[in-house]
């Protein structure tokens, strides 16, 4: 993709927390300016502080994202969980925590959650409730955005149900986005693994049926998260098959129906990005790609940052007291948490810019 000149940002987009129309106007402008913004999960504020780090450090936005799993982990595993209550509290204490700091790191922030299939739905009803209660109180949602995973269902079930809970979503100005086929691989409980190969790849058609169904939902806001042989998890080369040509024949298909919505009607989601060549992710991006979930990469990077700090103090990590300088010497400095958990951080961050420099999201606000 060449190089051009990027147009400056919206005025509705502002350091922080972006929802609404600062969320939609953000959106268009990755599509306008072919970049797609990253898209990882956090499960504690280091692997947040990580995302923020890489976004201020690179000029870009950041898109945090929390899974059911990874919002009962910020809770705390002990936890009462009955009713996904843990589940729930961590989200939102998660999302509370991002809009306290975001705004400091100067890049607009987009708070989304992940994959979400039918059986979960009561999680994301405590969501809901969680964000038209602080809608209530602030005039925009808590989070930006939420995702429905309905896509083992029946087309026609999982539009509906999409479209009921847009229907709710909209009256409080949050985006809905939602899969059409099947992601597959495994990620946080969601176990696609053995799943039939030719539900890893989006037809035009069942993408227009999507967009038919939520366009007529007033104020609805969504994006579309459409299979092309996406696989969560990194996997040895040619064992996964991307077809992004997917993603721009079923922009032409939508664009030659409605001929009043331009080249690029839909915004899609890329879901399992980790280990994608950056040749199928530029070419998601120029069918109008805006998201790209990276998750099992950016899992190692941290751990690999951990590991890494280690390895180099090994010595010093042994005991409380006595390493190669002395026997008595005290060894408090390398044991802090803060010590490894920040190598964790630099490194995942350092993972995250390669990803933004893939998306071509650098240096875009």
């Amino acid at each position: 993709m060449e190089a051009k000149t990027v147009t400056p940002l919206p005025a509705s987009v502002k350091p922080g927390v972006v929802t609404g129309a600062a969320l939609v106007d953000l959106l268009d402008h990755a599509k306008e300016n072919g970049y797609a913004i990253p898209a990882v999960n956090v499960v504690t504020s280091c692997s947040i502080n990580g995302c923020l780090e890489a976004a201020k450090k690179n000029g870009g936005p950041m898109i945090i994202q929390f899974s059911r799993g990874g919002g009962q982990f910020f809770a705390g595993k002990a936890a009462d969980n009955t009713d996904d209550a843990a589940c729930i509290a961590g989200c939102v204490a998660g999302a509370l925590h991002v809009r306290k700091v975001a705004a400091l790191y100067g890049v607009p922030v987009i708070l989304h959650t992940d994959h979400c299939m039918r059986s979960w739905l009561p999680w994301f009803d405590g969501l809901l409730d969680a964000n038209e209660e602080y809608f209530e109180k602030n005039g925009e949602p808590l989070f930006s955005s939420h995702m429905l995973d309905l896509s083992e269902e029946p087309l026609e079930e999982n539009i509906a149900t999409c479209v009921e809970y847009l229907t709710r979503m909209s009256k409080v100005n949050l985006l809905l986005e939602m899969e059409l086929g099947v992601t597959g691989g495994e990620e946080d409980g969601v176990d696609n693994s053995d799943v039939d190969s030719s539900k890893l790849y989006t037809q035009p058609e069942e993408v227009y049926e999507v967009y038919k169904a939520l366009k007529a939902v007033p104020n609805g806001k969504f994006t579309v998260a459409a299979a092309f042989g996406n696989v969560h998890g990194v996997y040895a080369p040619g064992n996964v098959e991307l077809t992004p040509v997917i993603l721009h024949n079923t922009q032409k298909y939508i664009s030659e129906k409605e001929p009043d919505v331009g080249d690029k009607p839909v915004s899609f989601v890329f879901h399992g990005g980790s280990g994608s060549s950056r040749e199928d992710i530029r070419y998601a991006i120029e069918a109008g790609t805006i998201k790209m979930n990276i998750d099992t990469d950016t899992q190692w990077s941290f751990w690999d940052g951990i590991r890494a700090y280690e390895a180099k103090n090994r010595d010093y990590l042994q005991a409380q007291i006595g390493n190669p300088e002395g026997e008595t010497k005290p060894n408090k400095k390398y044991y802090d948490p803060r010590m490894s958990l920040r190598s964790g951080e630099e490194s995942m961050a350092k993972r995250l810019g390669e990803a933004m420099e893939d998306l071509n999201c650098i240096n875009v606000i």
